[in-house]
């Protein structure tokens, strides 16, 4: 077997589950997950209408390249979701469907870098455990840039040296970011292209939260949008990551998209004619409905809001919470280790939160996701307030 699949550690849940194997929850309480960040609101009903309406594509070998009618609708929604110049966003070569962003982040790393002891792929930490492990099996090491609270969650990009920024093939952007959701502004995302031209790297944005936010008048920054600004048309070493998952509430559709420059899009396309599953021809003509709707990612959005609103309102006298200014996650510094807390708060009043530790690397004898746990609010807003009514009296207990 490939001798860097010893560099994996065990996935978050895995440590978990091990973590809280000998826990008998108190049965007196039904059991809440704020662990695993799986939208529970309904699916759209015109998605649904259009999967059902549309089975007759089982029997058809779907392409990798997808429907031209679904790179259109995504060509559509990005320009005018990122203000982009019209007709700069080319379907035929500046957008490819994916089955789900996890797949095809780790699939573009395969394909992008070049092994070598010295390759750097660049990442946020706390991350999304998929850079990491893409990294390590596509010959690289991944390199880390703490995000705490001190720097807003947003690495110090001029902090890292420049023998990182030489060998460095790819830099991971999360924004808004899992677990933080702190947002990059316009200023950091110019910086950051700036570099990627100095250095020569490519520049991964993965803004899979993009759609929900606090604020409606003003929605998080995304990198194409700033290429635009600066009239970088043809998104030079420039790609993002978008999907349905969270948007839309779609996590089982497995339903995403890759975009920007048509020099790294063609040859991961290539990639993909040999590596990756294409998405079901059912699916594509879902996914071109819930594109070209924004009904329900308002509405989405609506109850995220409420749920941030009622639970930081019960939380905010016992934890130093803050709700961030995108995603639906709440990182929350624990008045003892996470870890200790996440199995305490199982323990006595049946409640699953992700221990922050399980989500970082220790970097210069600093774990940044240390004495954080992240609560996922994708339960109904009637659970995530009786979540955190159960929070509030487990941390009034210590």
């Amino acid at each position: 077997m490939n001798s860097n699949l010893d560099k994996l550690h065990p996935y978050p849940f895995e440590k978990l589950a091990e973590l809280t194997r000998d826990i008998q929850p108190e049965p007196s309480l039904e059991a809440i997950s704020l662990g695993i960040g799986e939208p529970k609101h309904p699916a759209p009903a015109l998605v649904m209408d259009a999967v059902r309406n549309n089975l007759a594509g089982l029997s058809n070998y779907p392409t990798t390249k997808g429907l031209l009618s679904l790179r259109q609708a995504i060509a559509d929604w990005a320009t005018q979701r990122f203000g982009l110049k019209a007709q700069s966003l080319d379907p035929e070569q500046h957008i490819l469907p994916v089955n789900g962003t996890r797949e095809a982040i780790f699939a573009f790393t395969q394909a992008l870098i070049n092994p070598s002891a010295e390759a750097l792929v660049v990442s946020p930490n706390p991350f999304y455990q998929i850079y990491e492990g893409a990294a390590y099996l596509a010959g690289a090491k991944p390199w880390y840039l703490n995000c705490t609270r001190e720097n807003g969650f947003i690495p110090d990009y001029d902090a890292v040296p420049a023998a990182v920024w030489e060998n460095c093939q790819l830099l991971f952007v999360c924004s808004p970011g899992n677990p933080t959701g702190a947002v990059h502004d316009a200023a950091t995302l110019k910086k950051l292209i700036a570099l990627s031209d100095q250095y020569d790297f490519v520049l991964a944005s993965d803004e899979c939260y993009s759609e929900i936010y606090l604020d409606e008048a003003h929605p998080p920054t995304g990198l194409l949008e700033v290429c635009a600004e600066i009239g970088r048309d043809d998104y030079r070493n420039c790609v993002v990551f978008h999907s349905l998952s969270k948007r839309s509430n779609l996590p089982g559709m497995r339903s995403g998209f890759i975009a920007g420059d048509a020099a790294l899009i063609g040859p991961f396309l290539k990639y993909r004619t040999y590596h990756g599953c294409s998405m079901p021809v059912q699916h594509q003509v879902a996914s071109t409905a819930a594109w070209q709707d924004e009904a329900h990612v308002i509405d989405n959005r609506n109850l995220y809001r409420e749920k941030f609103t009622a639970v930081i309102d019960i939380l905010a006298p016992v934890m130093d919470v803050t709700q961030p200014p995108a995603s639906f996650y709440l990182w929350a510094p624990t008045p003892i280790d996470d870890e200790s807390f996440t199995r305490g708060l199982l323990q006595s009043q049946n409640l699953t939160v992700l221990p922050g530790r399980y989500l970082s690397r220790e970097v210069d004898g600093l774990l940044p996701g240390a004495n954080y746990v992240r609560m996922a609010l994708v339960a109904t807003v009637d659970e995530c307030v009786e979540a955190a009514t159960r929070i509030r009296r487990y941390v009034e207990s210590l």
